[in-house]
């Protein structure tokens, strides 16, 4: 009985220790008064140019973008507007580290076309193409 009397002991004390350990981590990880969170995340912005807007059909032209706030290395994709939802085409980059993408593209479909980049989820600006 005297063992079972020492064991319950042994284990109200550790529990107590487990219960302070505890509270002494909350009140450690609380920031001090007069001290701000952490920054901000840069704002991510993704802007892209076309250098033509009037290509024949399967001609290439070329995409040039530009990022903010993204790493470099990160994937780029390209959209393209058809029947009112954007589709991932084909053509893929990466972003490099002046944080600055390029990119070859070949549109099949006449007419006017809505293409746009995403990266890192970031959707840029829409470019108009016309496909003659």
């Amino acid at each position: 009985m005297a063992a079972t009397i020492r064991f319950r002991t042994a284990v109200a004390g550790a529990v107590t220790v487990g219960l302070l350990g505890a509270a002494a981590v909350t009140a450690t990880a609380a920031p001090a008064s007069g001290t701000t969170g952490p920054e901000p995340a840069a704002q991510k912005t993704n802007t892209v140019t076309a250098d033509r807007h009037d290509v024949r059909q399967w001609e290439q032209f070329r995409l040039r973008g530009k990022v903010t706030g993204i790493k470099a290395g990160t994937a780029v994709l390209l959209q393209q507007k058809q029947r009112g939802t954007w589709k991932t085409l084909p053509g893929q980059s990466v972003v490099n580290r002046s944080l600055d993408y390029t990119m070859r593209v070949k549109l099949g479909l006449k007419g006017v076309n809505q293409i746009r980049t995403v990266v890192a989820g970031q959707p840029s600006n829409v470019v108009t193409v016309t496909v003659r």
